[in-house]
């Protein structure tokens, strides 16, 4: 294993060589893995990065809408009501807007779980809610 400190347009990297075989190198710039491919294999510590290996990203795990039996529909994460689609005796699809979240600096789009009427509608626009927070009742 061999260790080194590059200077590079001001920015410091310290870059350590942790395994050669063949035309691939295993190192680590400032503790983030890559394997690079060399040109040719050598026997010198030269290397040239092609191009870092992009480790694997999971998917993210999204907060499922849920529903009571008696139609209420919650909110899958805090913030904040920018836009309400609905009103009280409006009939809805399944599926159809009804009401935007801003969340963590997006936008997410509530739907209806089911065909039915709107009984009663607990948020307004500009409202601030929590996860779980009762938006729309749908009967």
């Amino acid at each position: 294993m061999k260790s080194f400190k590059y200077t590079i347009n001001g920015n410091v990297y310290k870059v350590v060589v942790n395994r050669v075989e063949d035309t691939i190198a295993e190192v680590e710039v400032n503790g983030t893995p890559y394997k690079v491919e060399m040109d040719k294999p050598t026997t010198k510590h030269v290397v040239t990065i092609k191009r870092p290996a992009q480790a694997a990203v999971a998917p993210i795990a999204r907060p499922q809408q849920t529903a009571s039996v008696a139609g209420t529909i919650h909110s899958p994460l805090p913030g904040i009501i920018l836009e309400v689609f609905c009103k009280v005796g409006d009939t809805v699809k399944r599926g159809q807007k009804l009401i935007v979240l801003e969340a963590m600096k997006m936008e997410n789009v509530i739907n209806s779980d089911r065909d039915g009427v709107i009984k009663e509608l607990k948020v307004n626009k500009g409202d601030s809610v929590l996860e779980g927070a009762d938006l729309v009742i749908v009967e």
